[in-house]
């Protein structure tokens, strides 16, 4: 029976392999910290965090997340070591955005469970308010045997005022330090799916980008009305839901208070209509799927919300199956050891019969995981079969058919499509990466020499080709969604070595110039660029947006670089980051096509400027985790059909458009 702790109430614990559960309203740090028998950490090295996330005996998760699983091994800790700290911080990414106090969130829950999943102890942590950091609970050695214990200390310095209270000579560095892992771990992370009603119906509201495995940060500052044209989309949250589409932000999301996502323009109006549903199924056999079942106010959202329900079924489904597995080998490893602990059993036939019985126990939980998991990969398979058909463009392959009557549309969709993610464990389904529009934060398309997952090997000469080819295809895309006029694109290649990949772009005409060449043409770009974001900032500052000069544009703004850095200065360099800082607030996205390892010789100088963007590759990589399991997904790029000529043709379209001003 599990024991609900009150804040100072212990409980005995009767198994050394345990589980820490935390579930938490938005993602969260956590960490956990050894001590002595006077509660001093000794050295950096006793804390477990994400930028170290194994010590002996723990491991903790690498990155920030709603939903975390610590794994500790009691009888692995040291002599030395009497104190077990579970904490929690909120992470504080570039910009500040994101929740600054526990109180302004829902009251995490923590869970002291056993491999199999049975809950030990479980404390739900209230009554915090500015607290930043928080100790959650402790696991703790008494007269041989070990307990738990709610603790509930929280510390409105963070994590620096939380290691330094418990005696950590270095507690600044340390947090310093935790920060910095979180930060690196936005760039590889994808967003967390929409949220499920109580019914289990999937939520029509969509889900915001992560902050920590998301997408990325809210604009900076407080919040102000800001014209669509400008992007001022709020940012939920990871896993939170948010506004169908972009609008300004809830003033009460400033001060902590509630927040109203109902859509603005829907508060009175009608429910939505029904969505589709399907024929009775037949006795025993599964329901039978239809595309767009999901919850909506349009059959946009409702695929929308249908495909990261799919997200959100493979991510359970498959950690389930890991989880079963784990288990499974940690039963057979403790029955081996079992047997074996007696001498007399380790040589002859009854040693060989208690290793061979604990290995087909082991075989048979497995198998049984396995035949769900295959039960759940064919029903996901089998939806995946009807939605992706019913696809609009946005969130369409290429080789999709809905390309093929194509027309330049009146409305920003919801979300676009940047490629495809799939887990090994389930190779036959592959769920849509669908990124909410307007864009919160800038992609960067890793041009580095890598492995592919098949096992041949790219070189640094091809994966340049390729990297520009994708950027092009994203930014086709990009081109095609928005309504005509609404999308500029400018292009940075300053040795001229893109001009194949962008001669879909340039023949076409949809470029707003030709591809700026040399260090001069890098001046002129970003210097017109960075001009257009202090303008529109000091308009929105000013509360007069329309105050802006005669013609400007007010179109999004897309920067494609290639060759990064060649053809930059420092002076160059300081613009692009700024750039990445500040313009997508004000509706200017970066995308950079360049090697990381080329750019080392700035040093730390850059470091932020990756951690920023969301790092995507030209070729299958599984570098991308999500915030909820932590699972990590891998990203399959869009690929154009070989031979076709779909990319060319919606981009005649797009131009032609733009001409005619006919939509």
């Amino acid at each position: 029976m599990t024991a609900e702790l009150v804040r100072g109430q212990n409980h005995p614990l009767s198994q050394s392999r345990l589980e820490i559960r935390i579930s938490a309203g938005t993602p969260v740090a956590a960490a956990a910290a050894l001590s002595d028998e006077n509660g001093r950490i000794h050295g950096t090295e006793w804390v477990a965090h994400p930028g170290a996330p194994v010590q002996p005996g723990l491991e903790v998760s690498r990155q920030a997340a709603a939903d975390h699983r610590l794994a500790v091994d009691l009888d692995a800790m040291t002599e030395a070591v009497h104190r077990v700290s579970v904490l929690l911080a909120l992470p504080a990414p570039d910009g500040g955005a994101g929740p600054a106090r526990f109180g302004a969130v829902a009251a995490p829950f923590v869970a002291v469970t056993g491999l199999d999943g049975t809950e030990v102890a479980s404390y739900t942590i209230t009554g915090l308010d500015l607290e930043s950091a928080v100790v959650a609970l402790e696991l703790y050695r008494r007269q041989g045997a070990w307990k738990v214990r709610a603790v509930g200390q929280g510390y409105a310095g963070g994590l620096a005022e939380l290691f330094a209270d418990q005696g950590l000579a270095e507690a600044a560095q340390l947090a310093s330090g935790i920060d910095e892992a979180v930060a690196r771990g936005l760039a590889r992370s994808v967003q967390a799916p929409p949220p499920r009603t109580s019914e289990g119906d999937r939520s029509r509201q969509a889900a915001a980008p992560a902050v920590g495995p998301d997408q990325g940060a809210a604009p900076q500052g407080a919040p102000v009305p800001v014209p669509p044209s400008y992007g001022g989309q709020p940012s939920g949250g990871q896993g939170g839901p948010q506004p169908a589409y972009g609008g300004a932000t809830d003033p009460h999301a400033a001060s902590g208070g509630p927040v109203n996502y109902s859509h603005p323009g829907r508060q009175t109006s009608a429910p939505p209509p029904p969505p589709p549903t399907a024929p009775p199924a037949q006795p025993g056999q599964p329901a039978r799927p239809v595309g767009g079942d999901a919850t909506g106010w349009s059959m946009e959202e409702r695929l929308y919300n249908q495909v990261w329900g799919m997200f959100e079924d493979l991510a359970r489904t498959t950690a389930a199956y890991r989880s079963a597995v784990d288990f499974a080998e940690s039963r057979m490893d403790k029955e081996l050891e079992q047997a074996l602990s007696d001498p007399r059993n380790r040589i002859g036939g009854q040693g060989d019969a208690a290793r061979e019985a604990a290995r087909a126990r082991c075989s048979q939980l497995v198998d049984q995981a396995r035949t769900s998991l295959d039960r759940d990969v064919a029903q996901l398979v089998a939806e995946a079969e009807v939605v992706e058909p019913a696809l609009p463009p946005a969130f369409a392959r290429w080789d999709n058919p809905c390309w093929h009557a194509y027309r330049v549309p009146m409305e920003i969709p919801m979300a676009l499509r940047l490629g495809d993610l799939r887990l090994p464990e389930a190779e036959p389904i592959r769920i849509p990466m669908l990124l909410r529009l307007p864009l919160e934060r800038g992609l960067w398309i890793d041009s580095g020499r890598t492995d592919s997952l098949d096992g041949s090997f790219t070189d640094s000469h091809d994966m340049r080709r390729l990297a520009m080819d994708t950027a092009v295809a994203h930014a086709a895309r990009l081109l095609a969604v928005y309504p005509a006029g609404e999308f500029t694109v400018h292009v940075v290649d300053p040795a001229g070595s893109g001009a194949r990949a962008l001669a879909p772009l340039t023949q076409t005409g949809v470029l707003a110039g030709p591809p700026a060449q040399g260090a001069a043409g890098v001046t002129e770009v970003l210097a017109r660029l960075t001009q257009r974001v202090d303008l529109v900032q000091m308009a929105l500052r000013g509360g007069a947006p329309d105050a802006l000069p005669p013609g400007f544009d007010t179109s999004q703004q897309l920067l494609i670089v290639n060759d990064f850095p060649h053809g930059f200065d420092d002076r160059a360099v300081n613009q692009l980051r700024y750039l990445v800082d500040e313009g997508p607030s004000v509706g200017v996205h970066l995308m950079m096509v360049a090697d990381r390892e080329e750019s080392a010789g700035y040093g730390p100088l850059l470091d932020p400027l990756w951690r920023a963007l969301l790092r995507l590759t030209p070729v299958p990589d599984d570098h991308l985790a999500d915030p909820w399991v932590g699972h990590a997904w891998t990203y399959e790029p869009p690929a154009v059909p070989h031979g076709s000529e779909v990319l060319r043709q919606v981009l005649t379209k797009v131009a032609e458009a733009r001409r005619t001003g006919n939509r």
